[in-house]
């Protein structure tokens, strides 16, 4: 098992209802590829601050493969690819985790 998460700053011109509507149905349409198993998204949890705790973020995306291969064919999948170009130009920062789970 393979889990992919990706953390997403958007860009001081897109923290509006409008533009975070339209992110948000374009990481919807990621959880839609064939090879996810399972994923989710959404931005921050209102937990309490603590030294260890990142709320800076706006949205985090989650997706779970079955393995290596699966992951890898979302990353050269054309829904994958027409996020990015969709968005990319949207965030000011993004950072990925990657991690294999037993």
């Amino acid at each position: 098992m393979l889990e992919h998460h990706v953390y997403f700053w958007l860009k001081d011109e897109h923290q509006n209802a409008a533009d975070c509507a339209t992110f948000e149905a374009g990481l919807a349409k990621l959880l839609e590829i064939e090879t996810v198993q399972d994923g989710l998204w959404g931005p921050p949890a209102p937990t309490p601050q603590r030294p260890v705790t990142d709320h800076s973020y706006d949205y985090a995306l989650s997706l779970r493969f079955d393995d290596l291969a699966s992951h890898d064919a979302y990353q050269d999948c054309p829904a994958h690819d027409e996020f990015l170009a969709s968005y990319k130009d949207w965030w000011a920062k993004v950072e990925v985790r990657d991690f294999q789970s037993g």
